[in-house]
């Protein structure tokens, strides 16, 4: 039931794909790609714990080589670059986990606030300078309140950021961990704070 999931554990549940994928990223030797990062490959537990799963496009990262491969993913998920060339990278996880965190926010897809690009397979952020959070969160629970908003806020950053259309702005997922964990004060009140001032960590 999508109240069962509240705002504690949907930031839980990407805290969870986030150290999944920066595991797969960093700590592998050699480094593992998914390839296919979607809400359909995250399974919760009866805790409401995140499990990647699904590695039937999962490849190694090899530092010595293009990775040049055939496109693969799901419709909706697949980073930009993609469109145009096949050399795969630990960049089209971080996009697809973008996505995948929107997607965990607002309770559907982000189809709202991402546009097809010039190739119909993937998508690209674009939204109005006047739109809000709440005017996009998941209509099933109530509007975060004081943690709940911070967390809120904490998986808003990391996300928009790692759906930046140039890969090499885009965060590694170890970027992400640290973002997510980071819960700093508003300044402002949650229903003033713009999606175009939450720009997200860099690098």
């Amino acid at each position: 039931m999508a109240t069962e999931f509240d705002w504690a554990r949907r930031a839980g549940s990407i805290k969870g794909v986030a150290n999944a994928l920066s595991y797969m990223h960093r700590d592998c030797s050699p480094p593992w790609i998914h390839s296919d990062i979607t809400g359909n490959n995250v399974l919760l537990d009866g805790d409401y714990e995140a499990h990647v799963s699904n590695f039937g496009t999962a490849r190694l990262l090899k530092p010595d080589s293009s990775n040049w491969t055939l496109v693969v993913g799901t419709l909706g998920y697949i980073a930009p670059e993609l469109a145009y060339s096949s050399a795969d990278s630990e960049k089209c996880d971080v996009y697809s986990f973008g996505i995948v965190a929107l997607e965990v926010l607002m309770g559907k897809h982000p189809s709202d606030l991402v546009s097809s690009s010039c190739q119909p397979l993937t998508l690209s952020i674009q939204f109005d300078s006047g739109t809000f959070p709440q005017d996009v969160l998941d209509r099933h629970l109530s509007l975060p309140l004081d943690k709940d908003t911070r967390d809120v806020v904490s998986i808003a950053k990391p996300a928009l950021a790692c759906l930046r259309v140039n890969p090499h702005h885009r965060p590694t997922t170890r970027k992400v961990c640290r973002g997510l964990s980071i819960q700093a004060p508003l300044g402002k009140p949650f229903s003033d704070v713009g999606l175009s001032e939450l720009n997200g960590v860099h690098g």
